[in-house]
């Protein structure tokens, strides 16, 4: 059994890999005692023969998770980083290791999916919206607060907000709490929205679109299809590049 990990900035996701098999877990992480988040996810799981690491969260929280599994299973966990060219993928970027893990793998998962122009909207703490051409070219892409650091920024940053979870079916808010739950929403889908819209004319105009993250299930229905929701992309992307070691 391999242990693939994409290690975010509020939540740890994992797969179990092994012989046509899959399981997946999530604990969130964020403001919380590290170790006690693995022994709760990962204290009653066998040893695995490998472990695979994607991550963008800080590096005390890495660090941690590092740590644990020296300790528990004495393994060194694989760090993934982005290279120039992996799996008919090819970078964009002059310095490669500058692009997220979790994006370069989420583009590795992508790529094994299809053969067409894709665009990959990674929808956790913060959104992510990258464009990949047919031909395997990573043409770049953008970053955006995902909806609770939306809704963060707003109550740290003003001295009258002080709720941000109300209605959000409509864009007429009758309570500050409507206003800003409402807001942030469709300010998010409308950014994204965008910005998958400008990335497809970019790419000539067709592009099949990949969503995931917690938030996939909110924007799905305001993109326009062809779109698919793959719930675990970024651990695919590692299970294919863990093929290749």
């Amino acid at each position: 059994m391999d242990l693939l990990i994409d290690l975010g900035n509020s939540r740890l996701k994992w797969a179990h890999s092994a012989a046509g098999r899959w399981g997946t877990g999530d604990a969130l992480h964020a403001q919380q005692d590290m170790g006690i988040v693995l022994d709760d996810a990962w204290g009653r799981l066998g040893k695995p023969a490998r472990v695979v690491i994607a991550s963008v969260a800080p590096n005390p929280v890495r660090a941690a998770l590092v740590d644990w599994c020296r300790r528990h299973w004495a393994l060194e966990p694989i760090a993934i980083r982005a290279r120039t060219e992996q799996l008919g993928v090819r970078h964009c970027y002059a310095q490669p290791e500058g692009l997220g893990a979790d994006r370069w793998a989420a583009l590795i998962a992508v790529r094994g999916l299809t053969q067409a122009n894709a665009c990959i909207v990674d929808c956790g703490t913060a959104v992510t919206v990258d464009a990949l051409a047919a031909n395997g070219e990573f043409r770049g892409g953008a970053i955006f607060p995902g909806l609770r650091l939306l809704r963060e920024s707003l109550l740290h940053g003003t001295g009258g907000i002080r709720e941000a979870q109300g209605r959000t079916d409509s864009a007429l808010g009758c309570s500050t709490a409507d206003a800003v739950a409402a807001g942030t929403q469709h300010g998010l889908v409308g950014a994204v929205a965008l910005l998958v819209a400008e990335q497809i004319a970019a790419l000539g105009g067709q592009a099949e679109v990949f969503l995931t993250g917690g938030d996939a299930p909110l924007l799905r229905a305001h993109l326009k299809p062809p779109v698919r929701e793959v719930p675990d992309l970024v651990l695919k992307g590692l299970a294919r590049i863990l093929d290749t070691l």
